[in-house]
């Protein structure tokens, strides 16, 4: 049985400046390939027989700077739409609504291109793409290139938490974790895993 190897895409300059960012196709920075190169070590150790990346180009491109070809994009991978809360930082968002924490209290509508989604939405598509994924680990691992919030979402349907789990896991830039089991029970094998070198 494979492992679900989770990683989470480069920097960018607004994911280095702490800025929401879910629809907007942010290119990775120059350090943000880097480290996706960086990744390739660690990616040829493992046997990976499937990919699937979300559709912004930092997560494509971060799969193909980890030397993984063929990533198939998966519209359910996208990150969380922040809705009006878009570009904006989480200091930025308190000083309209103090105390507020994304987890807990969501986001606000935005325009047509950011409508907003909820917590619930997005546990509803980590559970379509653990569904799709699932019987592809009888073959061995497969990759799935994404974003913080999605992936920890993700990670938390995995283990058969809650969404509003996914607050637990810290995910940082240009990392590897992996899911598995354990006794025939999800668990998390590695997590939060920087490039080698």
């Amino acid at each position: 049985m494979g492992e679900l190897l989770l990683v989470r895409h480069g920097e960018t300059a607004w994911s280095r400046d702490l800025r929401h960012t879910g629809r907007t196709d942010v290119p990775l920075t120059a350090a943000g390939e880097a480290a996706a190169a960086a990744l390739s070590g660690l990616l040829a150790a493992r046997h990976v027989t499937a990919a699937f990346a979300s559709p912004a180009q930092r997560a494509a491109r971060t799969a193909e700077l980890a030397g993984v070809k063929g990533a198939v994009t998966d519209q359910d991978m996208a990150e969380w739409d922040y809705g009006g809360y878009e570009g904006r930082t989480t200091q930025q968002i308190r000083v309209g609504r103090p105390g507020w924490y994304l987890w807990r209290d969501g986001v606000i509508p935005g325009d047509a291109v950011h409508p907003g989604e909820s917590l619930a939405d997005v546990g509803g598509r980590a559970d379509a793409v653990l569904g799709r994924v699932r019987p592809l680990l009888a073959r061995g691992d497969v990759a799935l290139f994404a974003h913080g919030h999605l992936l920890r979402v993700l990670t938390a349907r995995w283990l058969g938490l809650a969404p509003a789990d996914g607050r637990l896991f810290r995910l940082d830039t240009g990392t590897l974790s992996a899911l598995g089991t354990e006794h025939e029970q999800p668990v998390i094998s590695s997590w939060n895993l920087p490039p080698a070198g």
